[in-house]
């Protein structure tokens, strides 16, 4: 039978290796202050990292928030937002104080329903314009080494801009459904 020994040398602290400083002052004095630098330069990275948790943290975080905020936009292009209803009900609003003074029923069609559509469509194309520049922004802008979702996020919202920007511009224009012909 062998019997195992486990011969490693123990570890030798500080106090081990620091021949004794009784009988030199100014090396107690430098030995402190080195201590000192350390700690010092420690609490400097320490601040450091805590300061800018992008850099270390995860890489491309404000890519791909911008991204996410373009599709986000592009989705409220296409599905209209509180801004939009806002701007429409005023104007609608707008339009029956105008119709309530007398007028013909064109004109009576376009105060009430024709400029609050003209004004969703306006909304909806400023948010479409943005999603599509932020899309852009994002793609142009974006380092190659950054994860492919931030791009695939950002082509999406540059396309849903786009899409955006087409409808809204065809509702302003009446070429999508356009306001009711009135009959005589």
């Amino acid at each position: 039978m062998t019997a195992k020994t486990d011969e490693t040398a123990p570890e030798k602290s500080a106090a081990d290796t620091v021949a004794p400083l009784d009988d030199d002052p100014t090396a107690a004095d430098e030995l402190a202050a080195d201590e000192l630098d350390d700690d010092l330069t420690d609490d400097e990275d320490d601040q450091e990292d805590e300061a800018s948790p992008g850099a270390s943290g995860a890489p491309g975080l404000g890519a791909g928030a911008a991204a996410v905020v373009s599709a986000a936009l592009g989705v409220a292009a296409l599905t209209g937002t509180w801004t939009g209803k806002i701007a429409a009900e005023r104007e609608a609003l707008i339009g029956q104080i105008k119709a309530s003074q007398g007028g013909s029923t064109a004109q009576q069609i376009s105060e009430i329903y024709g400029d609050a559509w003209h004004a969703t469509a306006l909304v909806n194309g400023v948010f479409a314009f943005l999603a599509l520049i932020t899309g852009v922004l994002v793609l142009l802008l974006t380092r190659p080494d950054r994860p492919a979702w931030i791009r695939a996020v950002a082509v999406a919202g540059t396309v849903l801009g786009g899409i955006g920007l087409l409808l809204s511009g065809a509702m302003y224009f009446d070429l999508l459904l356009g306001l009711p012909a009135a009959t005589p």
